[in-house]
């Protein structure tokens, strides 16, 4: 991990930018963290829009989450950000907006498409961050997951041993394959689902939530469309992890 640029933040947050290989990231670190009190560690998930186009939604979750005394990491997406063109994803993505703005229903063969092969390459690229991450002696475990692409929250859930709770939002198309995968998910859930959402099929959400094999799960459903999340619902989140990671 080379960290290429470093600023403190008006909070008292540290922002600091890095590469690892090729991926980029940023990591945001509370002022209370030290190597005689490091942070537990939250890895912020998003859509594949971009770093520099989610990023003040990105900063905005990572300063709530050091005001609890989380530290909090994002990677950049296969494809996405300045990382190189995925043809595969471009073409998958293409298809997908075809469907939609002709009103056709988005078959398995679009949704596998766009999916399958983002959760495979990035679910990995998550675990190298997190094994950098781990490495700094201002962070520590426990480690959340929060948001982001569903299927790739599941993934980290059943493969990464290191992560104890999970925030996931139930906003994005899933492979019918995840969900097997998600029946091996044991670890502690707080699922966010926005009822109105114009971009997610709620039924598919509710089977999904209905799948996933964890003992202590909680599906927390608002009015309103994909970006209209309740800013009480994200300080229900805060306090699941609070519970969990501390």
């Amino acid at each position: 991990m080379h960290f290429t640029s470093e600023r403190r933040l008006d909070d008292g947050v540290l922002e600091r930018e890095f590469i690892l290989g090729d991926v980029p990231g940023i990591l945001w670190t509370p002022a209370s963290a030290s190597v005689s009190a490091p942070a537990p560690l939250i890895l912020l998930g998003h859509p594949p829009l971009g770093l520099r186009k989610m990023y003040p939604r990105l900063a905005g979750r990572a300063r709530h989450s050091a005001a609890d005394g989380f530290a909090a990491a994002t990677i950049e997406l296969p494809g996405s950000g300045d990382r190189p063109r995925w043809a595969a994803a471009e073409q998958a993505r293409a298809d997908l907006r075809r469907a939609m703005e002709a009103g056709e229903p988005v078959d398995d063969e679009i949704i596998d498409a766009l999916v399958l092969p983002l959760v495979e390459k990035s679910v990995p690229e998550w675990q190298a961050a997190l094994d950098a991450l781990l490495s700094l002696p201002e962070i520590d475990g426990p480690v959340g997951y929060s948001g982001g692409v569903i299927s790739i929250g599941i993934r980290l859930a059943v493969v990464e041993p290191r992560i104890s709770a999970a925030v996931l939002f139930a906003g994005s198309l899933v492979p019918a394959a995840m969900f097997e995968e998600a029946r091996q998910v044991t670890i502690p859930l707080h699922v966010l689902l926005q009822w109105d959402d114009e971009g997610n099929d709620r039924q598919a959400a509710l089977d999904l939530f209905d799948a996933l094999g964890s003992k202590e799960k909680t599906l927390h459903a608002n009015m309103g469309g994909h970006t209209g999340v309740p800013q009480f619902a994200g300080d229900a989140a805060a306090r699941f992890f609070a519970r969990h990671l501390k």
